[in-house]
């Protein structure tokens, strides 16, 4: 198994300089990661510097709350893509799945995989340290029932990461069908194993190169 093309190379903080970001580029280029996943400010700057590889460029949207208006979520999506992401990650509303109001949640999945289109690989962070192993299984149906391509672990701005027991959860509930993304608190190459087994086909991580 390549490793390095598990890996989404990834500096969200709000910190983070266009300098660092460069960086981050050629790291992923030198490693060869599947991607770098950035915030949609730096977009344009990931997709320049990325032009003569096949890292993709990733982004985040509704990050890290989830709590944007779904309408504001589909125009940062779109312009995101019209910009160059060749995948997004978007933020549940998680107060609406606490509340059990499935249907919106669904809703918002689906009307944002449908304005970025089939070629653009869409992630659905859950935010599994705020879930209930219930909520998780609901929320994850629901991905799948919108045509998500991916459900994924965290933001890495909340209260906890990753944890092997919610990928498990994860991937016994949508099968083989769909991607899972660990991402969080994920450090070292044994971090990375630790997700790869219990079910994770991609890590997002601001530690790829120490990790491969």
């Amino acid at each position: 198994m390549k490793y390095n093309k598990l890996i989404d190379h990834t500096l969200l903080k709000p910190e983070a300089t266009p300098e660092q970001i460069v960086k981050l580029c050629e790291e992923a280029k030198q490693f060869d990661f599947m991607s770098v996943c950035v915030n949609p400010a730096y977009v344009p700057l990931a997709v320049a510097c990325l032009k003569d590889s096949e890292v993709k460029v990733c982004t985040v949207i509704g990050f890290p709350l989830g709590m944007n208006l779904t309408k504001t979520k589909i125009e940062e999506a779109i312009l995101s893509v019209n910009q160059g992401a060749q995948e997004v990650d978007m933020v549940i509303n998680i107060g609406m799945l606490k509340a059990g109001n499935d249907e919106y949640v669904g809703e918002e999945i689906q009307k944002i995989k449908l304005a970025i289109g089939k070629n653009i690989i869409l992630k659905v962070i859950l935010e599994t340290c705020l879930l209930t192993d219930e909520e998780i299984v609901r929320v994850c149906l629901l991905a799948k029932n919108a045509g998500a391509d991916f459900v994924k672990t965290s933001t890495g701005f909340s209260t906890g990461g990753a944890t092997i027991e919610a990928v498990k959860l994860m991937r016994e509930t949508v099968g083989e069908s769909m991607g899972v993304k660990a991402s969080g608190g994920i450090r070292t190459h044994e971090d990375l194993l630790k997700m790869v087994e219990a079910g994770a086909n991609r890590i997002g991580s601001s530690n790829g190169a120490k990790i491969i």
